[in-house]
C-alpha cells in the first residue's frame, strides 16, 4: 500500500514536532495490527489537523497540553511537552496551561500533568535539576 499525500504531510509534521527518532521508531515497531493506528494518527492528526492554516503550531501544542491534562493522559502529555518546547512554548507558559487546566479538570488530573511535564522539562534541560 502506498502512502497517501496526507500521510506524507503528516509524517513530515509529526517528525518536526515529536522528533524523527521517536516517530520512525514508532512506525518501525508497528506490526500489521498497530500500523492501522500509525496510519490514522499520521494522516488525520498530523496530516489533516496539524497542517491546517487556522492555528499556529505553538497554539496547537498549548491546546494539546490542556486536553491531555483533561483526559488524564500523562504518558501522552510527556511526548507533547517535548513537542511544545520544540514549537516555542515556554516553561512558564506550560506551567500556566497546566495550572489553568487543573482548575477546570481537577487536582488529580493536574497533579499527573505537572509530574509528567516536570519529568520532561528536567530531562530536556528546560528547568534546573537541583532544588
Amino acid at each position: 500500500m502506498s502512502n497517501s499525500e496526507q500521510f506524507e504531510k503528516g509524517l513530515q509534521m509529526r517528525r518536526k514536532v515529536l522528533g524523527t527518532e521517536y516517530v520512525d521508531g514508532s512506525i518501525a515497531k508497528a506490526d500489521d495490527f498497530m500500523m492501522a493506528f500509525q496510519n490514522i494518527t499520521t494522516e488525520w492528526c498530523w496530516g489533516y489537523a496539524w497542517t491546517r492554516p487556522g492555528l499556529d503550531h505553538k497554539t496547537r501544542s498549548m491546546l494539546n497540553l490542556a486536553m491531555l491534562t483533561a483526559l488524564s493522559k500523562p504518558v501522552e502529555l510527556k511526548l507533547h511537552v517535548k513537542g511544545a518546547l520544540a514549537n516555542g512554548v515556554t516553561v512558564d507558559e506550560i506551567k500556566e496551561i497546566l495550572l489553568h487546566a487543573t482548575v477546570y479538570c481537577g487536582i488529580p488530573a493536574g497533579l499527573d500533568a505537572f509530574k509528567a511535564a516536570h519529568e520532561v522539562l528536567k530531562a530536556e534541560g528546560a528547568i534546573p535539576t537541583e532544588k
